[in-house]
């Protein structure tokens, strides 16, 4: 450890290197998020509809993706795809459609907790009111599964975040390939990777402290 040297850091060593691999790896976690969510809500809305020819082939996509490490998808999606299309499709589309298509698995899973969360009373009473189905869960259930979901929901975005790193294994530049392409230039790669993992650290406490805190004052609304 004595051997240690962090004076080769400075601005333009962040600036150059590591920020525009944030700057993918936060455009990644954003955009995997939202497409997670819809996607994920009607999968999850597919397994609650009753319906057998819906319920069976969400429940097999669900089960299944949650069945294999992300890092095997990447790879199979990064590999397979552009041999089955005939042309490459590059490492950042890859990794969206990817998290997109994974992350949608377990976000489904948290919504039809959510929704199954809800009382039943307040189904009956929008079907009381004449609203049908897809009314009832757009006006009634689905936004009050959301904000009772809010605080897992933004936990598995931090997971999802922390995710983003395995997408150094298809060369896409997120932040741990901006850090590792630091060390190599300078060198330095041990500590290249001691203060990526330290920032990594720094961002998800941070952010799960925001969301036990937004979990606190949603407790008391309640």
């Amino acid at each position: 450890m004595g051997n240690l040297d962090w004076s080769f850091y400075n601005w333009d060593l962040i600036a150059n290197f590591v920020l525009k691999g944030l700057g993918f790896s936060v455009v990644l976690t954003v955009v995997a998020t939202v497409g997670g969510i819809l996607f994920g809500t009607v999968l999850a809305l597919m397994r609650l509809s009753g319906r057998k020819w819906l319920d069976l082939p969400a429940t097999l996509y669900v089960n299944g993706m949650r069945s294999i490490p992300l890092v095997m998808v990447i790879l199979w999606f990064f590999l397979l795809v552009p041999f089955l299309i005939g042309r490459p499709i590059g490492a950042e589309l890859s990794a969206v459609i990817t998290f997109i298509a994974f992350e949608a698995a377990y976000f489904s899973e948290i919504m039809r907790a959510g929704i199954q969360s809800i009382p039943r009373g307040q189904v009956f009473a929008g079907q009381a009111l004449g609203m049908t189905y897809g009314q009832n869960m757009r006006l009634v259930v689905l936004p009050q599964a959301f904000r009772n979901m809010l605080p897992v929901l933004l936990t598995q975005t931090i997971i999802l975040f922390q995710d983003t790193s395995l997408v150094y294994a298809i060369g896409a530049y997120d932040m741990l390939k901006g850090f590792e392409v630091a060390g190599k230039n300078f060198g330095r790669p041990i500590e290249a990777y001691l203060m990526a993992a330290l920032v990594y650290f720094v961002i998800c406490f941070a952010l799960s402290w925001g969301v036990r805190r937004l979990h606190q004052k949603i407790a008391i609304v309640r």
